[in-house]
């Protein structure tokens, strides 16, 4: 679409990718789309913490859209800054899963590429995808865009992200193979749309979007525009046959193992002992947890 006036940009760029690889992609977003003459705001903080009120205090500035480069925490940043408001999201991916980007249809591995999308979606019109909303006992309110887990799934997340190498798809396949030896089903509390009902699950994952893990597409049918969760169980399983099963995961065939349930609901509460969950990689605390699909929750460029 012909450019008509330069668009107000605010641009975050993760903490960490002041480091390594991904340190020229910040610079890079940037660059380029003050090249287009747009007017860009670049947010550059020292933690996720500080950062995150940095972008707070942008969009209740005002600005035309607000831009993350980073992976899947700077999406999950994001979103709980813009659930609801009419400000579009933008993405360039430069983290280690990028799962979110993925599913939006974002270009992955190039940002170059990604910042050629966001511009020929500047002048257009957003599209509205849906949000996970999760309430916490104590009624803390956490927004999501892609997978909340909360089992031997979160159990991997949380070694992963401790984890500095290896980059990409192969440190949560590791972190997997080494959560193997803790490996044991837990009781879970599930009420699906109301629906009540006890299960012994080692894995159990809501997904708004298909991915987590750097492309395990653990909900392989999970759409962001259907106003429905995917709610994903693997039951009782044994290491050997978690092993034989984890390659599936990686192109969606898991689904049909007997074993593994996959229900669309828009409401559902977890609760387990000793369980806490994950969202978009990030840690969001311990069961129990009220999970809702809020539709068309959130604006985005893609």
């Amino acid at each position: 679409m012909r450019q008509t006036r330069p668009v107000h940009l605010v641009v975050a760029i993760n903490p960490a990718a002041a480091f390594g690889q991904r340190r020229g992609a910040g610079p890079l977003a940037v660059e380029r789309l003050r090249a287009a003459r747009h007017e860009v705001v670049a947010l550059r903080e020292p933690s996720y913490a500080d950062l995150r009120r940095a972008v707070e205090a942008a969009v209740h500035a005002g600005t035309d859209a607000l831009v993350v480069v980073g992976g899947d925490g700077m999406v999950h940043l994001s979103v709980n800054a813009l659930a609801g408001a009419a400000v579009p999201l933008g993405i360039v991916p430069s983290g280690t899963g990028n799962d979110v980007a993925r599913g939006l249809g974002v270009p992955v591995g190039d940002p170059a590429a990604a910042v050629d999308a966001l511009l020929a979606r500047l002048h257009g019109s957003p599209r509205h995808v849906d949000l996970g909303r999760v309430r916490s006992t104590s009624g803390e309110i956490t927004w999501f865009a892609g997978v909340l887990s909360g089992g031997f799934d979160a159990a991997v997340n949380e070694r992963a992200n401790r984890m500095r190498r290896p980059r990409g798809r192969s440190r949560y396949t590791l972190a997997i193979l080494r959560e193997l030896a803790a490996l044991h089903p837990v009781r879970y509390a599930l009420e699906l749309d109301g629906v009540i009902e006890q299960r012994h699950a080692v894995l159990v994952a809501v997904a708004n979007s298909p991915s987590f893990g750097g492309g395990m597409r653990v909900a392989p049918d999970a759409s962001t525009v259907d106003g429905r969760l995917d709610v994903v169980t693997l039951d009782r399983i044994g290491r050997a046959g978690l092993l034989r099963l984890l390659p599936r995961v990686f192109t969606g065939d898991h689904v049909r193992d007997a074993r593994v349930t996959v229900r669309r609901v828009r409401r559902v509460r977890l609760d387990a002992p000793g369980v806490v969950a994950y969202a978009d990689g990030e840690r969001i605390g311990p069961l129990p947890l009220e999970v809702e699909v809020v539709p068309g929750a959130l604006r985005v460029l893609a």
